[in-house]
């Protein structure tokens, strides 16, 4: 690619992973195979990252190739491992199987099966009310952009908003009658 087309493709390529990073619903990466560079900056834009067992390349290496991570890499890095784990993970280029990424912070379950794994836990999630899923990954992506009363603030808004919603009567329902509560979204 020329110079320019590589800029266009990081400009595309760091909007559509924003993109996903703001879904309004819960996302869960199943890495099921190396997850390098461009790969893993998507992975990094999940909420969830689950990483089969079998994986041995998990990294961020561009900087082997004289180039950073280019498309959000440097910064989700950062925010999810901290800035050291993150220097030296993207410093070194190193490549982690999935029990090292695991233990670093980098994905948050190894299972034989990313794909049945990260399934199980779409399925965990779906039976929770969506609205209050919503709001819950919506304050908490929020989280690190304010100062914690702000935060707490922000909480309390959102929690007052789920207060009159049909689901939370529903669940207030089922729990007096000892059934599992039938969520609409409302």
């Amino acid at each position: 690619m020329s110079d320019n087309q590589v800029g266009e493709f990081l400009t595309d390529l760091r909007d559509a992973l924003g993109r996903l990073e703001a879904l309004p619903m819960p996302t869960i990466c199943a890495i099921d195979g190396p997850a390098l560079g461009g790969g893993l900056e998507m992975a990094l834009a999940c909420d969830l990252r689950v990483a089969g067992s079998s994986v041995e390349k998990i990294g961020l290496p561009e900087t082997g190739l004289g180039i950073i991570p280019g498309a959000g890499g440097t910064q989700r890095a950062a925010r999810l491992l901290g800035q050291s784990k993150a220097k030296d993970l993207i410093f070194t280029g190193r490549l982690l199987t999935a029990q090292q990424a695991l233990d670093w912070g980098v994905v948050d379950y190894v299972s034989p099966s990313a794909f049945d794994k990260a399934l199980s836990l779409a399925v965990m999630i779906a039976r929770n009310a969506p609205l209050a899923v919503r709001a819950a990954k919506h304050v908490i992506s929020r989280s690190e952009d304010v100062p914690l009363e702000t935060g707490l603030d922000f909480e309390r808004a959102a929690y007052n908003l789920l207060i009159p919603s049909s689901d939370r009567l529903e669940a207030l329902e089922a729990f007096k009658q000892k059934r599992r509560p039938v969520f609409k979204g409302e």
